[in-house]
C-alpha cells in the first residue's frame, strides 16, 4: 500500500505542476501584446528626393502625379554613383508592391535586376499615349517604358498589371 500512497502523490504533484503551468502561461499571455492582421506600412515622403533625383540624373526622372491616397510610398532612393538609379516603391490599394525604376545604366541588365528575371512576353500596351512592354516572371512582372534612349523605365512588382498600367499612368517628369 504504501507504494499506491506514494504513485498517487506523485500523478497529484505532476497535475498541480501542470495547472501551475498552464496558469503561469495564461497570464503571461495576457500581458503580451497581440497584433490583430498585417502590420501598418509607414508612408515615406519622397519630394525631397525626388528634386535631389531630378537636379542630379542626365535622364528625365519619373513620379507618379494624382494617385489616390491608398496609394503608399514605402521606398523611395537615388544612387546617382550606381547607374543614376531611380527608386519608388508604392502599396498598392489591393496591398500589393509596385515600384519605379529608373536608371541610366545598361538597359538589358537592369531590366533583369528589377523585374527578378521576368521574361519579355511580346505584348505591348499603350499607355497614356506611350508604348510599354510586359514582362512576366515568376515573382514580379513589369511594364518596360520603350523609345527612352539614355535611361531605361521600369514600373514591376507583385501588383497586377492594371494596377501597374494605373502606376505607369500617372507617372510625370516634370
Amino acid at each position: 500500500m504504501a507504494g499506491t500512497n506514494s504513485m498517487q502523490k506523485t500523478a497529484r504533484d505532476m497535475v498541480l505542476s501542470l495547472a501551475l503551468i498552464v496558469l503561469a502561461a495564461g497570464v503571461v499571455w495576457l500581458f503580451i501584446p497581440h497584433t490583430d492582421g498585417e502590420p501598418e506600412v509607414k508612408r515615406v515622403d519622397y519630394r525631397v528626393d525626388l528634386l535631389t533625383a531630378r537636379r542630379a540624373a542626365s535622364y528625365p526622372v519619373a513620379a507618379p502625379e494624382g494617385l489616390p491616397e491608398t496609394w503608399k510610398p514605402t521606398s523611395v532612393r537615388y544612387r546617382g554613383a550606381e547607374d543614376e538609379a531611380w527608386h519608388l516603391g508604392f502599396r498598392t490599394p489591393e496591398g500589393e508592391y509596385a515600384a519605379v525604376e529608373q536608371s541610366a545604366g545598361k538597359r538589358k541588365a537592369f531590366i533583369e535586376d528589377k523585374t527578378q528575371r521576368a521574361e519579355e512576353t511580346g505584348a505591348t500596351q499603350r499607355i497614356d499615349g506611350r508604348t510599354w512592354t510586359r514582362y512576366d516572371g515568376d515573382r514580379y512582372d513589369a511594364l518596360v517604358l520603350e523609345n527612352t534612349p539614355g535611361s531605361t523605365t521600369v514600373v514591376t512588382g507583385t501588383a497586377s498589371f492594371a494596377e501597374m498600367a494605373k502606376l505607369a499612368e500617372a507617372l510625370r517628369t516634370e
